[in-house]
């Protein structure tokens, strides 16, 4: 039997129409846009996108669903033009290709999103096939309608081919998380998070009022969210991580420039998910990882920033 090698990711297809805005403005107020740009977004695309740019050699593999319209097409064409298995992504004509409207504070590198679902929506457990695939990524859990009530079972299936499965998730509710994740925690090998996702989901307070990160908090968020796997929370001064080694603790890497926030956390995770395809140790990993979130930060959009990895 031929060994399994590559990764897939599955979930979201986003088109991010990113502004550059010279301040938040209050309702009825006036922000001026500086500048725009349109680029890839949305979990899936990201990371299959960023781990192509840093020139990961091992396939990989798109599964998603966008719009029969000009975004759709320009996603596709931009997955081919890397290298990535683009068959997998389904073409629909009941909804549009999904899309966000990104505003980036431009001295702060905040950024805000108004998203409209579209095609994403319609992705169901039968689109998810990573074929020989080593590793399925799933993202984002808890923005994916049909995907998100049967989670557990949708990624039960998956890891029981011999799959090794990972999730990334976004905007997190308390409730939501007892309902969708927790379900699923104990069919996922790599969840990979960052600290307001873990704090809300957990209800720990992982940030003191006066800014600093509380460790006890942080380290008793990752056990909640445990189960005999890796759990890697991270955050600007580094990533925590749990697995069945214990802990470790790895400092981030300072950014040369802050150019938007946009994506960072989806670089993070294809740097982690690169060292975990090809064995690395897991601090070396998580080096990789900050180093990606790093480059991607020097860029407006999600993923302009990457490079080959011998470049990071």
């Amino acid at each position: 039997m031929t060994a399994r090698r590559g990764i897939a990711a599955a979930g979201n297809w986003i088109v991010d129409r990113v502004k550059i805005i010279d301040v938040w403005p209050q309702e009825e107020r006036l922000a001026n846009v500086l500048g725009e740009a349109r680029s890839g977004g949305g979990g899936a695309h990201n990371v299959l996108i960023d781990l192509a740019l840093m020139k990961a050699p091992f396939p990989l593999r798109g599964l998603g669903i966008v719009g029969d319209d000009e975004d759709g097409r320009w996603l596709l064409r931009e997955a081919k033009e890397l290298g990535v298995d683009g068959s997998g992504i389904n073409v629909s004509r009941e909804a549009p290709t999904s899309y966000t409207e990104v505003m980036t504070v431009k001295p702060t590198g905040r950024r805000t999103f108004f998203h409209n679902r579209g095609a994403n929506a319609l992705l169901e457990d039968r689109h998810i096939d990573p074929v020989d695939c080593r590793i399925l990524h799933l993202a984002y859990l808890l923005l994916l309608d049909r995907i998100d009530p049967v989670a557990a079972r949708v990624l039960k299936r998956i890891r029981d081919t011999g799959v090794k499965t990972s999730v990334d998730l976004v905007s997190p509710e308390v409730a939501r998380f007892a309902e969708v994740v927790v379900p699923a925690l104990g069919h996922i090998d790599y969840l990979i998070l960052n600290e307001i996702e873990a704090g809300v989901t957990t209800g720990h307070l992982i940030r003191r009022s006066d800014g600093s990160f509380d460790r006890d908090a942080l380290r008793g968020s990752a056990r909640k969210l445990y189960r005999d796997n890796l759990v890697v929370i991270h955050m600007p001064e580094g990533a925590f991580a749990l697995s069945p080694s214990g802990e470790l603790f790895v400092p981030s890497r300072p950014a040369a420039k802050i150019a938007s926030t946009v994506g960072a956390g989806d670089a993070f995770c294809a740097g982690t998910l690169y060292g975990l395809h090809e064995g690395w140790p897991l601090e070396r990993t998580l080096d990789l990882a900050h180093r990606a979130a790093a480059a991607c930060l020097s860029h407006e959009t999600t993923t302009g920033g990457l490079r080959p990895i011998s470049e990071l």
